[in-house]
C-alpha cells in the first residue's frame, strides 16, 4: 500500500484543525448519521484544548484515499508548543502550510515553515478563508513566497503547489475563484489529488532491518504505556522480540504484545506494521521520547529528537498560605514533584530541577502559555501549589550575558496605534515595521527582549478594549539590552483576615481595582486589587461600619460598590510581581506577598538592601 504522512501546520487560528475535520468527513471515514459528522474539531479531545480554541498537543489521525494511506498530523500553531511541532514533524514526508488569506505569514508561520524545510520536507501551501470579507489572496500569496525567500536555504524548495479554499466549508481550488461565494461548488479533491501527486511515498525501506523512532508516548489502562512513531525501516509482527536503544545503548529487549494503527478517529489492532507507517506499539515498559524500537540483530538508535531550549521559568512549591491544604487533593512537595517529573516524559519543551534553597522547583518553558497550561493541567487534576513571577533565563555567550530576544507583530485599529506604540517604547521595544494590512487595521513589527513583554498582552488587550491581536516569534539570544523600569502600578493588600464586606471594600475601591466581592475569604498579605498610583497601599476590606445608639448600619450617604475585576491565570502571570506568589488551588487562585505581615515586609526589605 502508498502511504503518504503529511503534517499539517500553521500559525495559530489559520484553520488547521477545522480543515482535518473537512477531510476526514469527505474519505468516508464516517457514516452519515454518525454524530462526528455534526461535530466540530474532532481531534481536539483536550478539556483545555476545547475550552481555548486552540491545538495544544499534536495528534494523528489517518484516511485513505484510492487506496492509498494518508496519515494526517495535526499541529499546535502556538509558538509555546513548538516542540509539539519539532517531535513530530520527523513522522511526515510533507507538509500542508494554511495561511490566513486575510491575516497573511505571521510570526508562528515563519517558525513552522522554517521547520518543515529544516526537515526537508515537501510543501503545499493552502490558502485558506478566502471567503473572508477582508480576504487578499493575491497580497498573501506573494508574502508566502517572500517568506521562502527569506528562509529556505536551497532553490528546490521555492517551487511549490498553491491550493486555495474555504476549510470550513470543506472546499479546495487549484485556482482562485473570482467571486467565491457559499453556493460555489467545489470539495476536497483537489486537496487528496495534490497530495498523492506531490508528497513522497513514505513506503519503503521494508526489506531492511526494523527502526521505529518513538515520538510519541500515550498509556492505556490494559496494555500499559504506549509508543508511537515512524517506522523508518523493516517490518514488525505481533510477539516479535524488539530492542529499545537510547543515547546510551540498549535499554532492553521486550516482546511487542500489541500493535495499533490509526484509521480515522480509532486507533485499530492489527497484527502487522512496516516501514512508512505511523504505528502504536505496547509490550515496552522502559519507553522514552527519542528512544528507538529496533530489531535485536540491529540494535543502532535514529537521531534522537531536537527541540528548542525554554526561554522562561517559574518556581513551583507546596502551598504555603494560611489557608494551605484546605482546597487541593495534592498539596506535598513530593507529590508535586513527581507530578513534574512525570510531565517530562511528554513535554519535550519543558525542564524540571530542584530548587537550591529547598523543596521548591525550577520549571522552565518555552513562554507564559506553555507554562500556564502545565500550572492549570495539574490544578485541575486536584494539586495545590504556589508560583513565583515568571523569569528570563539569560546565558553566557562568548564571555557575555545574553537574553532572548522577540519580534513581536501587533495587528490594532488605527485608533490604537498611539497607544502601542507608547506602551511598546515604554518596554525598549524597537519598531522595526510598520504598515497596513486591512482599511482599518495597521501592523506593527518590533524587536524586544523577551523579558519586556511579561505582561505586555494583558495590558495591550485592555488598552486597546480587546482589538489588538498579539504573535510573538524568538529570534534567538543577543547581548542584555538596556533595563526596563517599573510599570505596573502597586497593589492593594489585605491588612486583616476574614470575610470582606461591603464597607471595607466601597472605601478600598476608592484606592484602586478590586479583585473580589462581599463574602469572600481573605487573609492578611492577600492582594486584594490594583492599587491606582504606583505604591502598595494597605487596607482593611474586612472592615465592618460600628453600629452607635443613634445610628443604624446603612444609614446615611450609600455609595455604589463596583463589580470586582477577575483575573485569569495568563493575566495573574503577566501582573504578578517579584515579591509576589501566586496560590494555585483546585478552586481558587490568590495573588498575595510573599512576606504576609507587614514587619515581616520590611525586614526581608532590609536584608535585600
Amino acid at each position: 500500500m502508498t502511504i503518504f504522512n503529511l503534517a499539517i501546520i500553521a500559525h495559530v487560528d489559520h484553520g488547521k484543525t477545522t480543515l482535518v475535520d473537512a477531510i476526514l468527513k469527505q474519505s468516508d471515514i464516517f457514516r452519515d448519521n454518525q454524530k462526528e459528522m455534526g461535530q466540530k474539531l474532532l481531534l481536539d479531545s483536550n478539556d483545555l484544548e476545547k475550552e481555548k480554541g486552540i491545538t495544544i498537543l499534536s495528534k494523528n489521525t489517518a484516511v485513505l484515499y484510492k487506496g492509498a494511506k494518508i496519515n494526517i498530523i495535526d499541529t499546535p500553531g502556538h509558538a509555546d508548543f513548538g516542540s509539539e511541532v519539532e517531535r513530530v514533524l520527523n513522522m511526515a514526508s510533507g507538509a500542508l502550510l494554511l495561511v490566513d488569506a486575510a491575516e497573511g505569514p505571521l510570526p508562528q508561520t515563519r517558525f513552522v515553515l522554517k521547520k518543515a524545510l529544516d526537515a526537508r520536507l515537501k510543501i503545499i501551501l493552502f490558502i485558506n478563508k478566502i471567503d473572508k470579507k477582508d480576504a487578499r489572496p493575491k497580497e498573501v500569496l506573494r508574502e508566502v513566497e517572500n517568506l521562502f525567500l527569506e528562509i529556505a536555504d536551497r532553490d528546490d524548495v521555492l517551487e511549490f503547489t498553491t491550493l486555495y479554499g474555504v476549510g470550513r466549508a470543506g472546499k479546495a481550488f487549484t485556482y482562485l475563484p473570482d467571486n467565491y461565494t457559499s453556493d460555489l461548488a467545489g470539495d476536497m479533491t483537489p486537496l487528496f489529488e495534490t497530495i498523492i501527486n506531490e508528497i513522497p511515498d513514505s513506503h519503503k525501506n521494508q526489506d531492511r532491518p526494523l527502526q521505529m523512532l518513538i515520538s510519541t508516548l500515550d498509556y492505556d489502562s490494559y496494555v500499559g504505556r504506549l509508543g508511537i512513531g515512524k517506522i523508518s525501516q523493516g517490518k514488525l509482527k505481533k510477539g516479535d522480540k524488539v530492542s529499545l536503544v537510547g543515547k546510551e545503548g540498549v535499554v532492553g529487549t521486550f516482546t511487542a504484545t500489541k500493535l495499533y494503527v490509526n484509521f480515522g478517529l480509532e486507533r485499530q489492532e492489527v497484527d502487522f506494521i512496516e516501514a512508512g507507517d505511523i504505528a502504536t506499539l505496547a509490550g515496552v515498559s522502559d519507553l522514552q521520547i527519542g528512544q528507538t524500537i529496533t530489531s535485536p540483530e540491529y540494535p543502532r538508535a535514529l537521531p534522537a529528537i531536537e527541540v528548542t531550549q525554554p526561554t522562561i521559568r517559574i518556581t513551583i512549591g507546596p502551598n504555603t498560605s494560611p489557608v494551605s491544604g484546605q482546597e487541593g487533593e495534592f498539596v506535598t512537595s513530593r507529590q508535586i514533584k513527581a507530578r513534574l517529573y512525570r510531565e517530562l516524559e511528554t513535554n519535550l519543551g519543558l525542564l524540571v530541577k530542584d530548587d537550591p534553597s529547598g523543596k521548591k522547583f525550577i520549571v522552565s518553558g518555552r513562554g507564559e502559555l506553555h507554562l500556564s497550561i502545565l500550572i492549570e493541567t495539574m490544578r485541575r487534576e486536584g494539586f495545590e501549589f504556589e508560583v513565583s513571577k515568571p523569569q528570563v533565563i539569560y546565558k553566557q555567550i562568548n564571555g557575555q550575558k545574553c537574553e532572548p530576544y522577540e519580534e513581536v507583530t501587533i495587528d490594532v485599529d488605527k485608533e490604537y496605534v498611539g497607544v502601542v506604540s507608547e506602551q511598546m517604547g515604554r518596554r525598549k521595544g524597537k519598531l522595526i515595521d510598520m504598515h497596513p494590512v486591512k482599511d482599518s487595521t495597521t501592523r506593527l513589527v518590533y524587536k524586544i527582549p523577551s523579558i519586556n513583554l511579561i505582561g505586555v498582552r494583558s495590558l495591550l488587550l485592555t488598552s486597546t478594549r480587546g482589538t489588538a491581536v498579539i504573535n510573538t516569534y524568538l529570534l534567538g539570544y543577543e547581548p542584555v539590552g538596556p533595563a526596563m523600569g517599573n510599570i505596573r502600578n502597586g497593589v492593594l493588600i489585605s491588612t486583616h483576615s476574614g470575610p470582606t464586606l461591603t464597607y471595607g471594600l466601597v472605601n478600598a475601591q476608592m484606592r484602586g481595582v478590586l479583585f473580589y466581592g462581599p463574602g469572600e475569604h481573605v487573609y492578611e498579605g492577600m492582594i486584594v486589587g490594583i492599587s491606582s498610583s504606583d505604591r502598595d497601599i494597605k487596607i482593611n476590606v474586612c472592615r465592618a461600619k460600628k453600629l452607635t445608639n443613634h445610628r443604624s448600619s446603612g444609614e446615611g450617604v450609600k455609595a455604589t460598590l463596583e463589580p470586582p475585576t477577575r483575573l485569569s491565570l495568563e493575566q495573574y502571570l503577566d501582573f504578578i510581581g517579584d515579591d509576589e506568589l501566586l496560590e494555585v488551588t483546585p478552586k481558587h487562585l490568590r495573588l498575595r506577598k510573599r512576606y504576609l505581615t507587614d514587619n515581616q515586609r520590611k525586614i526581608a526589605a532590609r536584608q535585600s538592601s
